[in-house]
């Protein structure tokens, strides 16, 4: 094969299948990454990074100990800038299988990249359990120098994790074993729920679940239902598959929970995101309290639908005047205008999204659903996934995932160790972004019917993020404990605490039918991130309070804000809040947030009053 032919070949090779949609052509550049997935630096990177590790350990193992604070200043220096490399194939081979599951040689890749990775960690395990074994009080000591400073957080975080840690040797084996275990099967619930394809009744073409879930948006009451309808069809047919690898995986979780000794499923998480348990209670049960928004608010939608009972599939029907699409072109200039209102240099990284092609939006057979931004290395910049289909919640969803980008781009500057932060915090940026987006939508309206939409929208964006969020997580802890204390479950106990956790949520005002209890089985948190859910719920209400806080102070509080989001991973979840002249820990902080998103509520109920026949 000629030179020109081989390249030909290696660029159809990187390019995605051809797309569709309204973002048709919106396909990510990794370049910026590697060339290709032949490109030789990639390995080189992975080599290059194992024969660091393997030097640093012969230099430092049984010496961290034996370090003073300069001294271990240095090797944290060191170690992020050999790990970087390998940071960057994995973030490679993971952007590359999720805009194409379907290659067989993405998933390769994906899974040679994860094992090479694990040697790497597995030659640097020690530095941590070492630096973990320190007494407490040289531990302070050498804290409390100066010169670790820029890694006190970092630091402090690890001996944290100190009762939870094992042995070298046992560490090894569980991250050697995660590539045949837990990544394995999280990797196939991906692979499988991109290759399903759905096909509503009596009409021609078949769907992607991306597309199936936007018909669930459709303004027509039959596509809503034909679209609920066939969801459950296709997740029914291949339940016997899901329900295993869910299966699977709380039973690896239960087992690494025992051998860690982690006293209940959801206290690694807690410990990741720098969380007290009983805080994470607090706000699940205020947010519980307060299950009546939600009835109120879809007793008021389905006098506005005109319907006698609503159904689940009509939860996002758009109330009148407000299902308007957008292109992608209309969509972009609103997010970025609305990011500029607030701060021009959001604005200004955000566009850079756009015009460095770090943005993959279309919608293509075998592309991974839903959405994320992935930071990858702080010597290059973010990559945002979406699947836009062009109704005003992908503008949301735009919105969002560039609030994460943005955040990630900002916070570069703390290094590969300290750029991201925990999940309690994660979604700050992302929140504020969709409301930033969505009081410019408000102010520049005038027609009372597509106000009132708006605010339709927003309410319902907000109780998906809060008080589903809310539910999902008390399934996923009703989960958990059955299949300690039951065994492996039958798809029908699991689909009985699937309706158990959310028909409290709905209460009378949505009817749940039969079917909506097959509907646990695509959501990829439940897989990926365990316990992840909670952070939506505090996202959206520290965004609501931080809201109220620009309200008040006006253009003072946006460097305090830039600032925040620039912290990164740096300090803990309350500390960096603290920036913005906020308490987590105050008691009342949840109630806070909730009476703004009963405030939305009422300014919904009397612009409906005004326009509903009495």
């Amino acid at each position: 094969m000629s030179e020109a032919a081989s390249e030909a070949v290696a660029a159809a090779e990187r390019a995605p299948a051809a797309g569709e949609g309204p973002a048709a052509g919106v396909t990510w550049d990794l370049s910026d990454l590697y060339a290709g997935p032949d490109d030789p630096r990639l390995e080189s990177d992975l080599a290059g990074a194992l024969a660091a590790a393997q030097a640093f350990a012969g230099r430092h193992r049984g010496r961290v100990a034996t370090l003073d604070a300069a001294g271990l200043a240095a090797a944290l220096d060191e170690l992020e800038a050999f790990e970087e490399p390998a940071h960057r194939a994995g973030a490679y081979a993971q952007l590359l299988f999720a805009a194409d599951t379907a290659t067989p040689r993405h998933g390769a890749l994906l899974q040679h990249v994860q094992e090479r990775s694990s040697e790497i960690r597995n030659a640097l395990v020690f530095f941590e359990l070492e630096w973990v074994a320190l007494d407490d009080g040289a531990a302070e000591k050498l804290l409390g120098d100066p010169a670790l400073a820029r890694r006190h957080h970092l630091l402090a975080t690890m001996r944290r994790h100190r009762p939870h840690l094992l042995s070298e040797p046992e560490e090894k084996l569980l991250e050697e074993a995660a590539n045949t275990g837990a990544r394995a099967w999280s990797r196939l619930f991906d692979e499988t729920l991109a290759s399903l394809r759905f096909s509503l009744a009596g009409r021609e073409g078949e769907k992607t679940e991306e597309e199936i879930l936007a018909l669930l948006y459709d303004p027509d009451r039959e596509t809503r239902r034909l679209a609920a309808d066939a969801l459950t069809r296709g997740l029914r047919a291949n339940a016997r598959l899901l329900g295993f690898v869910f299966n699977t995986l709380v039973q690896d979780k239960a087992g690494r929970d025992r051998l860690r000794r982690y006293p209940e499923p959801a206290a690694d998480r807690h410990l990741a995101n720098e969380i007290e348990p009983a805080t994470v209670a607090a706000l699940l049960r205020a947010c519980e309290e307060r299950y009546d928004l939600v009835h109120r608010y879809y007793r008021l939608k389905r006098r506005l639908l005109g319907l006698d009972e609503l159904l689940d599939y009509d939860r996002y029907a758009p109330v009148a005047a407000a299902e308007g699409r957008r292109s992608w072109d209309a969509a972009r200039d609103l997010v970025l205008g609305a990011y500029g209102d607030f701060a021009p240099e959001l604005a200004e990284i955000a566009g850079s999204f756009f015009t460095g092609r770090w943005i993959d939006a279309e919608l293509r057979p075998g592309k991974r659903g839903g959405a994320f931004s992935a930071s990858t290395v702080p010597s290059l910049h973010p990559y945002v996934l979406l699947n836009y289909t062009g109704n005003l919640r992908d503008v949301a969803t735009l919105a969002h995932e560039l609030g994460h980008g943005v955040h990630q781009y900002l916070s570069r500057g703390q290094g590969l160790f300290q750029q991201d932060t925990p999940l309690t915090t994660a979604e700050t940026a992302s929140v504020f972004g969709e409301m930033l987006v969505f009081r410019r939508l408000l102010r520049e309206e005038d027609d009372p019917k597509v106000r009132l939409g708006l605010l339709c929208g927003k309410l319902e964006d907000a109780f998906a993020t809060v008080f589903r969020q809310v539910a999902m997580t008390r399934f996923e802890e009703a989960l958990h404990a059955a299949r300690r204390r039951e065994g492996e479950l039958p798809i029908e106990r699991v689909n009985a605490l699937w309706m158990d956790a959310n028909r409290p949520m709905f209460g009378d005002a949505v009817t749940l039918r039969d079917d909506y209890a097959w509907w646990w089985l695509y959501i990829p948190h439940f897989v990926h991130s365990p316990f992840y859910c909670y952070a939506y719920a505090f996202g959206e209400l520290l965004v609501l309070a931080l809201v109220q806080r620009y309200d008040e102070e006006g253009p003072a509080f946006v460097p305090r804000y830039l600032q925040m989001l620039a912290a990164g991973g740096s300090e803990s979840p309350s500390e960096v809040v603290a920036r913005t002249g906020l308490d987590i820990a105050d008691p009342d902080f949840w109630a806070r947030g909730l009476s703004l998103l009963e405030e939305l509520l009422v300014q919904a109920e009397e612009a409906a009053a005004a326009l509903l026949p009495s």
